[in-house]
């Protein structure tokens, strides 16, 4: 019985199953757009959604006066993301865009079967 086990493993180690989430989540806040499998899409969803509320936290922290906090966010997402330039687009841009919104950054939609092997396909993106 598999109650209470989260997560999938994607028949990959472990190491090579975080560095794709790291490298889907990266490409997403980069491209705001990718397509993928449905579920690494289902899997990625919460990850990137986090990266963002970093990047939102950080900005009210700078707003109190409270740099060091922000900081700590700061380094949070790059530990994370794997591009700095990625990182500076969350905290600059991404942040302000969704500052008002309460959560739910991001849209999966279904595309149909991938040709080769079938596998369910889904795109997805940052909401606009």
């Amino acid at each position: 019985m598999r109650h209470r086990v989260a997560g999938r493993k994607f028949n990959r180690p472990t190491g090579h199953r975080l560095l794709m989430y790291r490298t889907l989540v990266t490409d997403l806040l980069r491209h705001e757009r990718i397509r993928t499998t449905e579920p690494k899409a289902k899997e990625i969803r919460g990850m990137a959604e986090h990266m963002i509320t970093l990047g939102k936290h950080a900005a009210a922290f700078q707003a109190q006066g409270k740099p060091e906090a922000a900081l700590h966010r700061r380094r949070q997402a790059i530990a994370f993301l794997t591009d700095e330039a990625v990182v500076r687009k969350v905290f600059d841009v991404l942040a302000l865009r969704f500052a008002s919104r309460p959560g739910g950054y991001t849209r999966i939609t279904k595309l149909g079967p991938r040709l080769g092997d079938a596998a369910p396909m889904a795109q997805i993106e940052l909401m606009p």
